[in-house]
């Protein structure tokens, strides 16, 4: 056991920021679009905070915050309101950002997950909506004259602050809260989970208590976490350097910190404001909202299957190990492409090891999402009808795979696949067989010997003579035979 588990307790809240997609900006007409267009091309008089310009509030990007907090088990309040977060950065045009503060959308939710198949659950203390920042762009390094670029077509993009109890206690627990919130917003359709490209975006308030206390420990903000990876690794880095300060008779500050993930560190940013730093007040130019019970039973109904109740679906309806139900439910086109073949009449277990084996490997190593590859469900459940039938053996049959997945078109591959079919008979085999016992006399007298690993080396030789088409199980059958 660690030295942190047994002298400090780790608290961990997350603050998750969502674009939500929407074809417009949060207050103005611009489009959200703003990673293919022009700096500065989708700006108007509103998001670039002129004077005279009056904001108008955008109805999907409410509509797509209640159906987030309805998904995370949210209280939907039947009034709430936008307020002015006044504070100076170069990104923020207006020198403030509208947001919400003591009346948002929502609140007092919870995300069931597990880890290493222990249950948890982590309350939502809130779901509320706010308008994008500009991006900054910097150039040139610190010590010389550097110069900073800000691009504002982010500027106004709705986003949603999905706001957690401080109750993780790990950096395993974060990455699995994360993970898990990432597939119910894909699934609901309200965000991409794009992560790398900042449309998801994670900051983490990570702090250490005495074992056995009640009372929270000084907080720091952690930054710049735009991966899986990097979340765990930031909140494990965090989590040493508090303990090592707090054990050498330091103390902590409240602070932000920017993760640093090519150096593997989080360094200081600045410290940290309070709530009332930010001189908080209703905005003035907003209406405040009734959210009407009918509306928000509409959006309730609206609701698809999410992705607990899927991968639970998944396990009893087609016999699949939570892990793999886990993993094949992870993103809303990896389960359609498995139903998909399914219901095409592949073995469901044979689909699963094909998706979460060798598929996956590849889209990988492609940084490519399942939908996007050309191997489509109809050509994966007529692969593994080949295996099955005994046209092809597993090792063929992965090879044939491979040339599907590079190809545009997977059809030529399969065509040949059938057309090189598996040798099965023995009267093709023999030959094979009679060569491989002539060509390697010490590894047959090997396995006379009573070294079963001889046999492996001379089935081997047999696929390599047969250019993968022999019958593993009748090569075996017939060498064992032949020896004896």
């Amino acid at each position: 056991m660690s030295a942190v588990a047994t002298t400090y307790e780790v608290v961990v809240g997350l603050e998750v920021h969502a674009q939500v997609l929407t074809q417009s900006k949060m207050f103005c007409g611009c489009s959200t679009d703003y990673l293919k267009a022009a700096p500065n091309a989708n700006t108007c008089e509103v998001c670039l905070g002129l004077p005279g310009s009056l904001p108008v509030i955008n109805r999907r990007a409410v509509e797509a915050t209640i159906r987030t907090a309805l998904a995370l088990n949210c209280e939907i309040p039947e009034f709430s309101k936008f307020d002015r977060k006044n504070y100076f950065y170069p990104d923020l045009p207006k020198g403030y950002q509208i947001s919400q503060y003591d009346l948002p959308l929502s609140r007092n939710g919870h995300l069931d997950f597990d880890v290493k198949g222990e249950p948890r659950r982590a309350g939502i203390t809130r779901v509320h909506l706010e308008e994008d920042t500009g991006k900054l762009l910097h150039e040139g390094a610190i010590e010389e004259s550097q110069v900073s670029l800000v691009n504002f077509n982010r500027s106004g993009v709705p986003l949603m602050e999905i706001v957690s109890e401080p109750d993780l206690r790990s950096a395993d627990e974060a990455r699995e809260y994360v993970m898990r919130l990432r597939a119910i917003l894909q699934y609901i359709g309200v965000n991409n989970g794009d992560m790398e490209s900042g449309q998801l975006r994670c900051d983490a308030n990570v702090s250490l208590r005495p074992a056995g206390s009640s009372e929270l420990g000084t907080k720091v903000e952690v930054k710049n976490m735009n991966s899986f990876r990097a979340i765990h690794r930031a909140i494990e880095y965090e989590i040493e350097r508090q303990t090592q300060v707090l054990d050498t008779g330091g103390k902590l500050t409240q602070e932000t910190r920017g993760w640093n993930d090519a150096r593997g560190l989080t360094v200081s940013q600045r410290t940290k404001e309070f709530a009332e730093d930010y001189r908080y007040f209703p905005e003035p130019d907003l209406p405040p909202l009734d959210v009407s019970r009918k509306w928000v039973d509409e959006i309730r109904s609206s609701l698809p299957e999410l992705p607990a109740a899927r991968r639970e679906r998944f396990i009893t309806a087609y016999g699949l190990t939570p892990y793999d139900a886990s993993l094949l439910t992870s993103t809303p086109p990896m389960a359609e492409f498995f139903e998909a073949t399914v219901r095409l009449g592949a073995p469901a277990k044979a689909s699963a090891n094909w998706i979460l084996s060798d598929f996956s490997r590849l889209l990988n190593a492609d940084q490519k999402e399942i939908q996007d590859a050309s191997v489509k469900p109809a050509h994966l459940r007529e692969l593994i009808g080949l295996i099955d039938s005994g046209v092809i053996s597993g090792k063929m049959a992965k090879q044939t795979f491979e040339t599907m997945y590079r190809a545009s078109d997977p059809e030529p591959a399969l065509a040949e696949a059938k057309g090189s079919s598996q040798i099965s008979g023995d009267a093709e085999l023999a030959g094979i067989v009679d060569q491989v016992i002539a060509e390697n006399a010490k590894s047959v007298a090997d396995f006379k010997a009573g070294k079963e690993q001889a046999l492996k080396f001379l089935i081997g030789q047999g696929m390599k003579l047969s250019m993968g088409r022999a019958n593993p199980q009748r090569l075996d059958a017939l060498l064992r035979e032949k020896i004896s």
